[in-house]
């Protein structure tokens, strides 16, 4: 029997980062960076006003207030985008709009709030230091300087600073395509009517909405027969688009379960028996020129719990980052239960508490049970040591956090 840890450490063998990809600033959202990227001018370009206002030399202003107002002669008017420099005579001052680069000799902006709003000669009801409402050369970003590392996600605000360096652009680990195909005779699609011994497919859309919000390109097949036929020809066409395919189901010892039948002659595939509980059954390798695939079992908790394990950290992977696990926090439990013998045991939980005054964990539904209304109740798993058998009101366990 495999242990949690080598089967996990067999999954994140068998995919890797997907290869560098140069894309424009769009396609890049969502993925993560594969390079360090550099800027190649400094931002802001020039000192420039950070407010609308009039643009001064501080000394000409170091007596002004509201009682006393210095009146200076308007030059000019600067607009965000000029780039003809302009000299700034003592005694006077230009009208200046946010963003502007300012005059030579100018060192501060006078909010046009603290003015008359002169157009030929403005008063000045406020001192002004020096540098006070400009934002310096370089205050931003330094020409050379790396604004993003490899290993980063791309999201709005690093679109923001990548565009504004004038990367139009960068090189990303591509999103994985995952392929999901639900194995089962009996399961017919949610909204169907469902006959005696049928089931609805909850794997099939739990896994795809799983995948989504990793952040991959999930691509949900209809539920496939336990029939050999079908079941490799669905394999065989989902190849073209995967760049890792997820089966659920078709992993028992039944003679209907033809999982293991069919991806033998596909490809180099290894079904397990794993210690953990729930779930045992669980299949790792690649089929047809190399794609990786993971194989769960049927049983929706199961299936799910497999996932968050096995799965989540593998596409992470796939995707380039380097942090793969989802955050645990310690809690004690509120109540004991018995833990299997030899095996990992992921508890549905409820957290509750804080930092400061420490976490709770309590059960959601008889901890044995694979219970999907518990599951959807729950926001963590609670790990049980494969050594662990009677789990005791107060036991701190860890706890991976589903919700965060």
């Amino acid at each position: 029997m495999r242990s949690v840890q080598e089967h996990l450490a067999a999954c994140l063998a068998a995919v890797g980062p997907q290869p560098p990809l140069e894309v424009v600033l769009a396609d890049a959202v969502g993925c993560v960076l594969a390079e360090d990227v550099l800027a190649t001018r400094d931002l802001p370009l020039a000192d420039v006003a950070a407010l609308d206002g009039y643009a001064v030399r501080a000394a000409d202003v170091a007596t002004a207030g509201p009682a006393a107002p210095v009146a200076l002669r308007v030059l000019d008017e600067i607009r965000a985008g000029s780039v003809d420099p302009t000299r700034l005579p003592a005694g006077s001052c230009v009208r200046i709009a946010s963003g502007a680069p300012l005059p030579l000799e100018a060192d501060a902006v006078v909010p046009v709030e603290q003015t008359d709003r002169g157009t030929a000669k403005v008063e000045i009801r406020t001192a002004a230091a020096h540098g006070e409402n400009v934002r310096p050369r370089a205050q931003d970003v330094r020409d050379g300087e790396v604004v993003l590392r490899a290993g980063e996600r791309v999201g709005a605000r690093q679109v923001a600073l990548l565009a504004a360096v004038g990367r139009g652009r960068v090189t990303v680990h591509p999103r994985p395509r995952v392929v999901v195909v639900s194995v089962g005779d009996e399961l017919v699609e949610p909204g169907a009517t469902a006959r005696p011994g049928q089931v609805y497919d909850a794997n099939g859309h739990a896994l795809a909405a799983a995948l989504q919000d990793v952040g991959v390109a999930t691509y949900r097949v209809a539920a496939v027969p336990d029939q050999r036929g079908p079941l490799r020809e669905t394999l065989e066409d989902q190849l073209v688009r995967a760049d890792l395919v997820v089966t659920t189901g078709g992993l028992s010892h039944g003679s209907n379960d033809t999982v293991k039948e069919v991806l033998g002659p596909l490809g180099t595939v290894r079904f397990d028996n794993v210690a953990m509980w729930p779930g045992r059954q669980l299949g790792v390798g690649h089929v047809g020129d190399g794609t990786p695939i993971l194989a769960l079992p049927g049983d929706p908790v199961a299936a799910q719990v497999a996932f968050e394990v096995f799965v989540r950290p593998a596409v992470r992977a796939m995707a380039g980052y380097a942090d793969l696990y989802r955050p645990t926090v310690r809690a004690t439990v509120t109540t004991g239960w018995y833990s299997p013998a030899g095996r990992r045991e992921f508890v549905r939980v409820t957290l509750a508490g804080s930092p400061q005054e420490g976490y709770r964990a309590t059960p959601a539904g008889a901890p044995g049970t694979l219970l999907l209304s518990a599951l959807a109740r729950s926001n963590a798993l609670a790990v049980v040591p494969e050594d662990l058998t009677e789990v005791r009101e107060g036991t701190a366990l860890s706890c991976l956090v589903l919700d965060a």
